[in-house]
């Protein structure tokens, strides 16, 4: 039954695990995706806030925002400035300046 229904929802939609669509976390790109409805509607949110945040695979958007600063490396793919700097959980981010650079 599942997965007649998944097929059925979502007819173009390729992923590896179709369970993590529409679970409330928003997963990477291949499941934020206009064939897979933006992640069974899970990354609405996260792309409006976001909108120029590409994170590919494998990356957790979810993360964004989540209160956690996942970005101590300026080359995690949350530290930029289209991802608002880990969606403003680096309050240590000061005009695109790490303080641990100082």
């Amino acid at each position: 039954g599942d997965c007649i229904e998944f097929n059925r929802r979502y007819p173009l939609c390729k992923v590896d695990i179709p369970s993590q669509i529409g679970d409330g976390k928003c997963n990477d790109k291949a499941y934020n995706s206009e064939e897979c409805e933006f992640d069974g509607d899970d990354c609405i949110e996260f792309n409006e806030k976001y909108p120029n945040c590409n994170l590919e695979y494998p990356s957790q958007p979810y993360s964004i925002g989540d209160g956690k600063c996942n970005s101590l490396k300026q080359t995690a793919p949350f530290f930029s400035q289209e991802c608002a700097w880990d969606g403003g959980d680096c309050p240590f981010i000061i005009e695109g300046q790490s303080m641990l650079d100082k």
